[in-house]
């Protein structure tokens, strides 16, 4: 029987990821499409931005502690 959590620790990022790598591929891309199509409904002219690019060197995740 699963049980709901109170606590904080898990809604923090580290969490979700954590939740998010037990998913099955088609789950996760189930997931990918339903968080495209939302930001697509809320801005329409999202996919008409073609100059995105690529950022050199590594990327740092910040989070508050």
């Amino acid at each position: 029987m699963k049980q709901i959590s109170h606590n904080i620790d898990d809604e923090s990022i580290e969490a979700k990821v954590l939740w998010f790598r037990t998913l099955p591929i088609p789950d996760r891309m189930e997931l990918l499409c339903y968080f495209t199509d939302l930001a697509l409904e809320f801005n329409p002219d999202l996919a008409g931005k073609k100059d995105a690019q690529s950022t050199k060197g590594s990327v740092r995740i910040l989070s508050k502690t």
